[in-house]
């Protein structure tokens, strides 16, 4: 399918689940919801998250320096484009960061960037559900929706299946890598694979081994899992401000349960940063905890754009006053191979380093 055919289609798909939530709402009553909110509750949490983008860009500083040195400034800016295209064009726009950050730092490799990116999803996720998991223990359930609760310790648990099976994986990798490698460089030696994606796949392959240099250096390891925990203390206390702006009477733990539900929803990759999906998961988790309708869904929308309105404005102004051409930039992102192409035409890719 087409890219903007795809962009059409979850479009539609955004405003479906927008009409299947709100068909039933009473409008009146989510406006004056929004109105009643308590503004420096919101410009607290506004606070926090913009610290939250500057811890992000720290960690990634740290995930890369096994492999090579990056800047903070341009980590930052890095970061706040990539979550500004997120909420523009929906989870496709991942592929902006390891894109985007060469281009600024000419000493990371796309290839590294990639798989350092990988690697923070890893810590992520894995942090992401410690914190949903510990929120489940106290959590306290409301009477009248036991089968929703059942479904959502249901996908935790699979969350927590699959986080702890990659990295499983990883630790075998990191162990193995080499003959993986030459494994994967004899199958695909004149063969059915293209050249230039052959030597891509391969440098992703070798700066992925590289990066998992980071479970072995202990400091390095640390540093990362702290960083990792005050990032995600950065969201879900926002999370909770947003929560005491609408006079919920709700505790910090019940805020835990609603950023990792609304996680889930941000995972559909819908535009406008998962909208709908987000708005729905996050209205859907205030429900099981007895908010009235209007209320969530009033919460839901005040709590998207808290997470995402600041990396829009700090993306923006990069995008617009950054160094890099815009038009250069399209290009790329309209590309299938967007990364392949970069690495091939970065000037101190090495075709060679792909041989040996």
């Amino acid at each position: 399918m087409r890219p903007y055919l795809k962009y059409i289609v979850l479009i539609l798909i955004t405003a479906l689940i927008f009409w299947y939530v709100g068909r039933n709402l009473d409008w009146a009553e989510v406006s004056d919801s929004l109105k009643r909110a308590d503004k420096w509750y919101l410009f607290a949490a506004v606070l926090i998250i913009c610290a939250g983008y500057l811890l992000r860009a720290i960690r990634w500083q740290v995930l890369l320096s096994p492999i090579t040195k990056a800047g903070l400034r341009e980590l930052f800016a890095t970061t706040t484009v990539g979550f500004a295209a997120i909420f523009l064009i929906g989870r496709a726009g991942e592929i902006l960061r390891p894109m985007w950050l060469p281009m600024l730092d000419k000493r990371v490799r796309p290839s590294a960037a990639l798989v350092t990116i990988g690697m923070e999803r890893l810590f992520d996720l894995t942090s992401l559900i410690a914190f949903f998991s510990i929120s489940l223990i106290w959590f306290q359930l409301r009477t009248g929706h036991e089968a929703e609760y059942a479904y959502i310790r249901l996908v935790g648990n699979l969350l927590l299946a699959g986080a702890a099976g990659f990295i499983i994986f990883l630790l075998i990798y990191k162990w193995k890598a080499q003959p993986i490698i030459a494994w994967f460089e004899r199958i695909t030696a004149g063969r059915f694979m293209p050249s230039r994606i052959r030597l891509t796949l391969i440098s992703l392959m070798r700066q992925l081994e590289r990066s998992l240099e980071i479970l072995k250096n202990g400091r390095a390891l640390f540093w990362t899992t702290f960083w990792t925990i005050s990032l995600w203390f950065a969201i879900s206390l926002p999370t909770y401000l947003v929560l005491l702006a609408f006079g919920m009477p709700l505790n910090f733990v019940d805020s835990i349960f609603v950023m990792g539900v609304a996680a889930m929803g941000s995972l559909v990759p819908t535009p406008g940063g998962a909208a709908g999906a987000f708005h729905a998961a996050t209205a859907g988790s205030l429900l099981l905890l007895g908010i009235d309708r209007e209320t969530a869904f009033a919460a839901s929308i005040l709590m998207h754009l808290v997470y995402f309105a600041p990396a829009v404005v700090f993306g923006l102004y990069y995008l617009f006053h950054g160094e890099i051409s815009i038009e250069r930039f399209r290009s790329l992102l309209s590309r299938e191979h967007a990364v392949e192409e970069i690495e091939s035409d970065s000037p101190d890719f090495e075709s060679e380093d792909l041989k040996n």
